[in-house]
């Protein structure tokens, strides 16, 4: 009698079907864990879901092969749009984080503005006290080439004026007095034609009074004993020793006068004038 179960179990029946299954199903699971899908000459193992697609993917060298899951893009979906640059910028910084930014990023802004305005400031500051600096060394060597000048000028004209103005001859009272005028200025200038009209002219006519006034020279003949005691371009002050021999009829010869004279010369358009004279 025939064994009912070896008939029921046959190369077709279910039951041989369902251990088929099952061991596809553990090969894949060997195949997962392993990462070693078994070859297309591997009886029993299914191909590779690649070689099923058609779509197998080189394997780079050196890597070693892993589970392959690909999937089938649904019809009608597109890929996505690549990010723009702005996706990938830091977003700002919100709140307190934001204020404390823009206050530090501020703060170092105002810093650098101040330090500039300050050193603009302060080269500005040097490049006007150079210039002033410059323009008063200019005017002070310029003032004293003027007052050096000026002496040698005043000294000259006082040498020459001193006799004039201190000379005189009753036979010649106009001519003398006219010519002392022309070496003299301002009020000095009238207030000699004031007295040599009302005192000395009388005088020297009643008593026949000549004085000639003399610049005292060195005896080896050198400078007249002259000097100029201070000097600016336009005024100067000089010291004179004067001799004054004087001739009248109140005296019985010529006398002697030792003087110190001190003349005041002033800068005119028609040259150094006298605005004073001091006996000393």
């Amino acid at each position: 009698m025939a064994n009912p179960t070896s008939r029921t179990r046959g190369a077709g029946s279910p039951a041989r079907r369902t251990l088929t299954a099952a061991k596809r199903a553990a090969a894949k699971r060997a195949e997962r864990v392993t990462g070693d899908p078994g070859g297309p000459d591997d009886p029993g193992v299914p191909a590779p879901v690649e070689e099923v697609a058609g779509k197998a993917p080189r394997r780079p060298e050196g890597q070693e092969a892993g589970p392959t899951v690909l999937i089938e893009v649904p019809d009608g979906w597109d890929d996505p749009p690549e990010p723009s640059p702005e996706y990938f910028e830091e977003d700002p910084p919100e709140g307190e984080d934001a204020i404390e930014n823009e206050g530090g990023t501020g703060s170092g802004t105002a810093a650098r503005r101040s330090r500039g305005r300050l050193l603009t400031a302060i080269l500005s500051v040097l490049l006007v006290a150079g210039l002033v600096a410059v323009a008063v060394l200019g005017w002070q060597y310029r003032e004293g080439r003027r007052a050096e000048q000026a002496r040698g000028q005043a000294l000259t004209a006082a040498r020459k004026a001193a006799p004039v103005v201190l000379s005189y001859d009753y036979r010649r009272l106009d001519r003398d007095f006219a010519a002392a005028r022309a070496h003299l200025t301002g009020d000095f200038r009238d207030e000699y034609g004031k007295t040599t009209k009302t005192v000395v002219g009388p005088t020297a006519r009643k008593y026949e009074g000549v004085v000639k006034a003399t610049v005292v020279e060195p005896a080896d003949g050198g400078t007249p004993a002259a000097s100029v005691v201070s000097a600016s371009p336009d005024k100067a002050v000089v010291l004179l020793f004067v001799n004054q021999v004087t001739r009248s009829t109140q005296v019985s010869g010529p006398r002697v006068d030792l003087n110190r004279v001190r003349m005041t010369l002033d800068r005119t358009s028609e040259g150094w004038k006298v605005s004073a004279v001091d006996a000393l």
